[in-house]
């Protein structure tokens, strides 16, 4: 059955962990009470990466039982970041999550040769939000790795994310390929990639969903908006994955959701060998634990 809300990943992660998660730059206070609330519930046991004073003088003020967690101390958050992947890359934890340290610095070290996470494949981000009153999740791709993705990037993007809704409990993920419009225009490049992306699929070369595109944003999610137009499309409408032409659209795309809808968020990087929680450092708390909690669900498939 597809999980349909936040409160059912998160009693789904508690059954599935706990798993042991490494925080890099873990010195913020919505990190260690996010920690605090995973170990609780049964999601994670978590080892904090980071100043060790700074840790508990923080764990003190604001009331956060740190007692059960270890502590590695390492001031420095270039290097906490890399002692998280190694951590993570000799099997002594299971996910990889970014605290204060910033999100380029904290996948640089994903990628470190020696000390990283790097599989070959593409490295892409997927945001999954929970609106109100809109009946179930939408996941947005990529809005934080990838600038400017190639026509083969996007690819892996689409797949990437497939798996994430695989994950997630929806066998067959309807996914909105975005442009301006909904029609193919050789002047605007985007709509081109769109078209060859959902051929792409119809012909089993992108697997696990169906993928149409390109849709302008209103008629990927609104049915009413997709008949007026006179689209004929499974997608159309319904879709479940929204892929943004840029790191710049999605980005803008996902905090629009948050903003003005009043969604909540969570956020994972896919592709290393192990599910990457890279949550904004001013994201609170909420969203700090349900990322963990999606990466404890994707862990078992790394």
């Amino acid at each position: 059955m597809a999980i349909t809300s936040f409160a059912d990943l998160v009693e789904e992660a508690a059954r599935i962990g706990p798993k042991t998660v490494a925080i890099a730059a873990a010195e913020d206070d919505e990190i260690l009470l996010a920690a605090q609330e995973a170990e609780g519930r049964g999601l994670a046991d978590c080892v904090l990466i980071g100043d060790r004073v700074g840790i508990r003088v923080l764990a003190k003020e604001h009331g956060v039982d740190i007692s059960r967690m270890m502590i590695v101390h390492e001031p420095d958050n270039r290097i906490a970041a890399q002692k998280a992947m190694e951590l993570v890359r000799m099997g002594h934890a299971d996910i990889a999550m970014k605290g204060l340290v910033k999100t380029g610095m904290f996948l640089k070290a994903a990628l470190d040769k020696e000390s990283g996470l790097r599989t070959g494949r593409l490295l892409s981000h997927v945001g999954v939000f929970e609106i109100p009153d809109f009946g179930r999740l939408l996941f947005v791709t990529d809005a934080g790795v990838v600038v400017a993705p190639t026509m083969e990037q996007k690819i892996e993007i689409v797949q990437n994310a497939i798996f994430v809704a695989h994950e997630l409990g929806i066998e067959e993920p309807k996914v909105a390929v975005l442009a301006a419009t909904e029609m193919v225009n050789p002047r605007i490049p985007t709509t081109l990639d769109a078209a060859n992306l959902s051929k792409m699929a119809d012909r089993g070369q992108i697997r696990g969903g169906l993928v149409d595109g390109p849709l302008a944003l209103d008629n990927a999610i609104s049915p009413e908006s997709a008949a007026i137009k006179g689209i004929k499309s499974q997608v159309a409408g319904y879709a479940d994955i929204l892929v943004a032409p840029d790191v710049e659209a999605g980005n803008m795309l996902a905090k629009a959701i948050t903003c003005f809808a009043g969604a909540k968020m969570a956020g994972i990087v896919v592709g290393a060998r192990a599910p990457l929680v890279v949550a904004s450092r001013s994201d609170p708390r909420e969203t700090k634990l349900v990322s963990m909690a999606l990466g404890v669900l994707l862990s078992d498939s790394f």
